[in-house]
């Protein structure tokens, strides 16, 4: 089913945190909201990792010199839990402009040291945390950095259009999101269609600014993102961070001069399910909302052509599974909770895989 409400602004924050500082890049994050919210946007997607920013200089050091900063990155990331000092004026931010998020994070385990790279998101109409996903899969050395996520938070999660629709009332749609290189996953990726993804958040470093990745980093980008926009017949939001003065500063200052990772990169656009450009894309230093309007009657005709969780999808021939048991203690012990794995059409036993 589509939304009751056909047309709404969404935007990607193509900006760069407070890099290091948790408490200042928040202040950041409820900036962004609060113009969001001028601007009537109804949905804002945010780069990787935005708090406290992508860890650049674990592609840059030995390990033996990173363990201070690997300490000081636990500190600086973000504990999700309804309401408490890390999200309680982010979600505040959200009910006041009715903005949903869709928020790159470094998490913190409550209680604990273990960190994920996440996504949290946040709806719009009551500041609610709806749901996290975290990542399946950190890439080569970020394994150093992050722990492995599991599939009960490869999910779509429900969010609210406020104030828009018949009497100025709410209707929702789904969204889903995966960060970097998990685009790579094609699993993930189906596993997000099989569940009536609508709209996705697809969240990015500033790859185009390393070493080796100067030439091809915003290649790859703009063709996972199209490749997920088509496949999936969803309209993309993809964010992207960029470079800037005070995290080469930060890095220097803490572990030594590098040359491998340089100022600026980014790219960030939105994308119509036949890959149009609704937005963007946007690179480089300047701050900006890439924002464009989706309109879900359009879908119509593209599921005339392809309906992957539909008429395309084969299940007769093509049999597809995840399995979605909670791995991590926390997230049986959330006290926000997501759908029901029945409600997502996903199997729980790995031994229901495809054989």
């Amino acid at each position: 089913m589509l939304p009751a409400t056909p047309k709404f602004k969404v935007a990607a924050a193509h900006a760069a945190p407070i890099f290091m500082n948790k408490a200042a890049t928040i202040k950041k994050v409820v900036g962004l909201i609060e113009q969001a919210g001028r601007d009537d946007i109804k949905l804002l997607v945010f780069p990787e990792t935005f708090i406290p920013g992508y860890p650049y200089w674990a592609e840059c050091y030995p390990p033996l010199a990173q363990v201070d900063a690997l300490a000081k990155y636990a500190q600086e990331s973000v504990v999700v839990e309804r309401d408490n000092e890390d999200m309680g004026a982010i979600q505040a931010a959200c009910r006041r402009a009715g903005v949903s998020i869709n928020l790159g994070i470094s998490e913190r385990m409550a209680g604990g040291y273990t960190l994920f790279n996440s996504q949290v998101t946040v709806d719009g109409r009551d500041g609610a945390i709806v749901g996290v996903h975290r990542k399946l899969q950190p890439t080569y050395v970020e394994r150093m950095v992050w722990a492995q996520g599991d599939g009960s938070t490869l999910r779509t999660w429900p969010l609210s259009v406020v104030g828009q629709g018949e009497g100025g009332g709410s209707s929702s749609y789904n969204l889903g999101g995966l960060a970097c290189w998990e685009h790579t996953m094609n699993g993930a990726r189906q596993a997000l269609i099989q569940q009536n993804e609508h709209i996705h958040a697809g969240a990015w470093p500033a790859l185009s600014t390393m070493a080796g990745f100067e030439a091809v980093a915003d290649a790859q980008i703009e063709a996972l993102m199209k490749a997920h926009a088509l496949t999936a017949q969803v309209f993309v939001v993809t964010a992207s961070n960029y470079v800037d003065e005070t995290c080469l500063e930060w890095m220097e200052e803490h572990l030594g001069k590098q040359d491998l990772v340089k100022p600026g990169g980014g790219w960030s656009a939105v994308l119509h399910p036949f890959c149009s450009y609704l937005a963007g894309p946007h690179t480089g230093a300047e701050e900006k909302l890439v924002q464009a309007e989706v309109d879900f009657a359009q879908l119509g005709a593209v599921k005339v052509w392809i309906d992957a969780a539909g008429h395309y999808r084969r299940p007769e021939i093509l049999r597809f599974s995840v399995y979605s048991r909670p791995h991590w203690p926390d997230e049986v012990d959330r006290s926000f909770k997501p759908r029901p794995v029945e409600e997502a059409g996903a199997s729980e036993d790995p031994s229901k895989d495809s054989e």
